[in-house]
């Protein structure tokens, strides 16, 4: 049986890259998003090339519906090999201002998420010698250059959330390495073409960023790669 990868957040750009990249070094890929036509199409584009493919709608901010995409996809594709999170939400742009529920949102799609589908998929991950690999942005670093651009971006909530989901990455990291468990995360520090993100003036190829993830699961050494 293939390994299978389920990719978190299914949309233009790095999650697409991802699912291709993974999909054509043989494994079996799950796509995850909360609009059913986004993941229909991205089904049957994955499919055209050659990958066997099988989408999903969920909340990816909900615990709840987490566990239980976890199941679906161990049902449809069998045991789950990697878990990758590329997910996030925009919203609480301003930390001053913004409701608890936008707040609860930014963070729960970024890590509540995240670790509900880790802890759920945990035996398929041990028992795969499998791996996490999550998908993060330059707004994490903890400098007065990248405080300011988060603050007049308006994009306050996303960094708190960078910053918050690069901290499961380290700690999950040392967290599984006993049980054979890769973890491992790309920053990604500009933006990627073909994605919301990118006015025109975009310089990163989201392939180079599904490259990134492949490598750092090949080699299985280190655990952070910056693109």
């Amino acid at each position: 049986m293939a390994k299978t990868i389920l990719v978190g957040g299914f949309g233009p750009g790095i999650s697409t890259a991802v699912a291709e990249r993974f999909g054509a070094e043989g494994y079996a890929v799950a796509i995850v998003a909360r609009n059913a036509e986004r993941i229909a199409n991205g089904v049957k584009a994955l499919e055209a090339k050659g990958v066997k493919a099988a989408g999903f709608t969920a909340d990816l901010g909900d615990a709840a519906a987490v566990k239980a995409l976890i199941g679906n996809v161990r049902e449809k594709l069998g045991p789950i090999s990697v878990v990758q999170w590329t997910a996030y939400t925009g919203g609480a742009g301003d930390l001053l201002t913004a409701d608890t529920a936008q707040i609860h949102t930014v963070l729960d799609v970024a890590t509540t998420g995240l670790l509900a589908a880790v802890a759920t998929a945990l035996p398929d991950l041990r028992s795969e010698k499998g791996a996490v690999l999550v998908t993060n942005g330059g707004l994490l670093f903890n400098d007065p250059k990248v405080d300011a651009m988060a603050v007049a971006w308006n994009a306050m909530g996303l960094a708190v959330a960078n910053a918050a989901k690069h901290k499961i990455v380290g700690l999950l990291a040392e967290k599984l390495k006993s049980d054979g468990v890769f973890v491992g995360e790309v920053i990604v520090t500009g933006a990627v073409k073909g994605t919301s993100f990118d006015d025109g003036t975009a310089t990163i190829e989201a392939a180079t960023v599904a490259k990134k993830f492949w490598d750092l699961l090949a080699a299985r050494s280190e655990n952070i790669a910056t693109v």
